[in-house]
């Protein structure tokens, strides 16, 4: 949950452990420190359905144990916040990339007006990421993600099966920040760097607050499938979430792609893939894998053909990347669905 400019590791001298944490860590074997992620706990008797009505999310009917996942728009349906919720029965947890922590609970309490709810940040907490529950006695809440699984009223427009089916990572929320370091074990098991799990969330094609810019739209993530209730109302965005889906297209498609591994070099956030002498896109993020080995995501101009192979310079190198498409050319309007024809005038 980590934008992926914090994380880049020096590919040549780190990716031998960093594949191995990873091994670890799809096998059950590690944990994975998330103290780059933040937890902000509403309380008060209206918080479910006061934050049913702000986030693009359906939590008003929000059990204990359950985790959705949801985010916050502006006003033209542009991604502001990202984050996991889950309740406990008597108060409901938020799971926010820490550098948006601070971002989202101001405007949280700017928006609680007659509402019984309080907000409170707990920094004194420390969040475990693995493939599985954590057996500690000091757990306090756990957020299972639900990514890439197609909530109820959400819809996705990646081919299924989805390329992270295997996908499974549960957040295990501590009582202390105490506790051992990255190098240290978690009761008898591994606790690796965030770098290894990057590399795990890049091959599932899982979106975070990396992938996200200025102009970002959940359409173009194929974020709808966990993070939008299509049939909900009453939050900011939700006429541009709406239009896009029913009648329009992103302008934009998330891509995962496969690079050329001849290079040591790994491309950064923001390096521009160029199709000839044309920029078509940027990276968002990239990484190792422990099978597919150098891999990246990047958000591709809608229009460019998925069949060519694209090009990124970075440290004087230019690296070719094969697309795996993720969100295709058409998604959103009309996948499918014909066009009326105009009645003419008599």
């Amino acid at each position: 949950m980590t934008p992926a400019a914090a994380k880049q590791q020096s590919p040549v001298e780190s990716s031998g452990d960093v594949l191995r944490h990873q091994r670890l860590l799809v096998s059950g074997q590690a944990r994975v420190d998330c103290s780059d992620s933040e937890i902000v706990i509403v309380t008060g008797p209206d918080r479910l359905v006061w934050l049913n009505s702000l986030i693009t999310q359906r939590v008003d009917d929000l059990l204990p144990g359950q985790t959705r996942e949801s985010l916050i728009l502006d006003p033209q349906g542009k991604i502001e916040f990202a984050f996991l919720v889950a309740d406990d029965g008597a108060s409901t947890w938020l799971l926010v990339e820490a550098p948006y922590g601070e971002a989202l609970r101001n405007w949280l309490a700017s928006m609680v007006f007659r509402m019984d709810v309080s907000l409170t940040h707990r920094g004194d907490l420390r969040i475990v990421g693995s493939s599985g529950s954590l057996p500690h006695s000091e757990v306090l809440m756990e957020f299972v993600d639900p990514w890439p699984r197609v909530s109820e009223g959400s819809t996705g427009y990646a081919t299924e099966p989805h390329l992270g089916s295997s996908w499974q990572m549960t957040y295990s929320v501590l009582a202390s920040v105490a506790g051992p370091s990255d190098s240290q074990s978690l009761e008898g098991e591994s606790l690796v760097s965030p770098v290894a799990l990057d590399g795990l969330m890049v091959a599932a094609v899982r979106p975070t607050m990396s992938e996200v810019d200025e102009k970002a739209l959940p359409h173009e993530l194929d974020w709808l499938r966990t993070a939008v209730h299509l049939d909900k109302g009453c939050y900011r965005g939700q006429e541009t979430v709406a239009k896009v889906h029913n009648l329009g297209h992103p302008p934009r498609r998330l891509t995962l792609l496969h690079l050329d591994g001849s290079h040591s070099t790994l491309p950064r956030a923001g390096d521009v893939l160029t199709n000839g002498d044309k920029a078509v896109g940027v990276i968002t993020r990239a990484g190792w894998h422990y099978e597919l080995g150098p891999i990246a995501l990047a958000l591709l101009k809608r229009t460019t053909p998925v069949e060519v192979e694209l090009e990124v310079a970075c440290e004087g190198v230019v690296i070719a990347a094969t697309q795996e498409v993720i969100v295709p050319p058409d998604a959103g309007a009309t996948r499918g669905v014909p066009r009326l024809p105009r009645l003419s005038k008599r």
